[in-house]
C-alpha cells in the first residue's frame, strides 16, 4: 500500500507542477517540470533495483517493450498511427500497473534512439508509462474487464497522452497563458491526438483478444506475477 501511494503521488506531482507553473508564472517552467518528471520515475526505478526480481516477471515487459519499439519504427511513415499505446495498455491490463508503466517507459526511451532523443523523451516516457499504469490500475479494480472497456480506454488514453505533451510544450515554451492561446494550442494538439486515439482503438480491436489469451496462458503456465514485485532475499520463500 505504501508503495502504491508513493507511486500515485509521484505521478500526480507532474500535472500539479504544471498547474503551479501556470499560476505562479514560473519563468523556467520547462526545466522545473522536467525535473519533476524525472523524480516521478524514482519509485519505479527503485522498485526495479531493490532486491532480486525474478527474470520470469521481467521477460514479458522486455518482450512487449521490444514489440512496441518495433511497431513504432515499422509505422514510422504514418504520423500518429502506431501500435505503441495499444501494446502498453495490454501490458498494463495483463501484467499489472507497474509492468504497464515500465513498458511505456522503455518503449519511449528505446524507440527514440531511432526517432531522436531530447527533453521530450522524458515526457513521452511519463505519458506512455502513465497510460500503462492507468490501464493496470483500472484492471486491478475490475473496471477494464473486457474488450469493449479496454477499447474505450484506448480511445481516451491517447487524448490524455496528447494533453500531457501539449501542456509541457505550451507551459514550458510558449509562455502565453491566455485562454485564447491555450485554446489554439490544445485544438492544434487534437489534430494529432485524434488519429492517435483512432489508431489505438483499431490496434486493440486487432490484438487485444488473441494477445490477452496467449499472455494469460503464459502467465499461468510459468507463474508470472501480475505485478513487478521485489523478491526480498532475506524473506522466507
Amino acid at each position: 500500500m505504501r508503495r502504491t501511494l508513493l507511486e500515485a503521488a509521484s505521478l500526480i506531482s507532474v500535472p500539479v507542477a504544471l498547474i503551479i507553473c501556470v499560476v505562479l508564472g514560473i519563468e523556467y517552467s520547462a526545466l522545473v517540470t522536467t525535473v519533476i518528471v524525472v523524480i516521478a520515475f524514482v519509485p519505479f526505478i527503485i522498485g526495479l533495483e531493490k532486491g532480486e526480481l525474478k527474470p520470469k516477471n521481467i521477460m514479458p515487459i522486455v518482450v512487449l517493450s521490444a514489440l512496441a519499439v518495433a511497431g513504432r519504427i515499422l509505422f514510422a511513415p504514418f504520423p500518429n498511427v502506431k501500435p505503441v499505446s495499444a501494446i502498453v495498455i495490454v501490458a498494463g491490463v495483463i501484467f499489472g500497473k507497474r509492468s504497464g508503466f515500465i513498458t511505456g517507459m522503455l518503449a519511449a526511451l528505446v524507440s527514440n534512439i531511432f526517432f531522436g532523443q531530447g527533453p521530450w523523451t522524458l515526457w513521452q516516457m511519463y505519458a506512455w508509462g502513465l497510460m500503462g499504469y492507468g490501464a493496470g490500475a483500472l484492471a486491478e479494480h475490475n473496471i477494464l474487464k473486457g474488450r469493449v472497456s479496454v477499447m474505450v480506454y484506448g480511445a481516451l488514453a491517447p487524448i490524455g497522452y496528447g494533453l500531457i505533451l501539449d501542456s509541457y510544450y505550451f507551459i514550458g515554451f510558449i509562455g502565453e497563458t491566455s485562454l485564447a492561446a491555450a485554446a489554439l494550442a490544445y485544438s492544434l494538439g487534437l489534430t494529432g491526438s485524434i488519429p492517435h486515439a483512432i489508431a489505438t482503438v483499431v490496434f486493440l480491436a486487432l490484438i487485444y483478444l488473441p494477445w490477452a489469451k496467449k499472455l494469460e496462458r503464459i502467465k499461468k503456465k510459468y507463474g508470472i506475477s501480475e505485478e513487478l514485485k521485489v523478491e526480498n532475499p532475506s524473506s522466507p520463500s
